[in-house]
């Protein structure tokens, strides 16, 4: 099992960045592929961001695609997720997430087995 907890959420401008993390402990860090969504106030939870367990392979969804970067650092048990010209539409919870079964799609929320607690992110216009 692996505990999940995402820290660096808060309120921005429009055009701001921020830099969210997510801290994991229990079973080995980079035995696992990584993931970030987020949900929007009365919306379905949506894939954000996934990494693979070496790093070397990310994906993004095309309304983040060119403003974030997702990384890991498997030496600090930590993933990122960077936010640059942060937009009103990117607000939501954002929740990182752990899986272990690599052949699963990485867009795919129930491909996931662990989750954190979430961070909110609000974006001022």
């Amino acid at each position: 099992q692996v505990q999940l907890v995402e820290s660096g959420g808060g309120l921005v401008q429009a055009g701001g960045s921020l830099r969210l993390s997510c801290a994991a402990s229990g079973r080995t860090f980079s035995g696992y592929a990584m993931g970030w969504f987020r949900q929007a106030s009365g919306k379905e939870r949506e894939f954000v961001a996934a990494i693979s367990r070496s790093g070397a392979n990310t994906y993004y969804s095309d309304s983040v695609k060119g403003r974030f970067t997702i990384s890991r650092d498997n030496a600090k048990n930590t993933v990122y997720l960077q936010m640059n010209t942060l937009k009103p539409e990117d607000t939501a919870v954002y929740y990182c997430a752990a899986r272990l079964n690599i052949a699963k799609t990485p867009r795919d929320r129930y491909a996931y087995d662990y989750w954190g607690q979430g961070t909110q992110v609000t974006v001022s216009s």
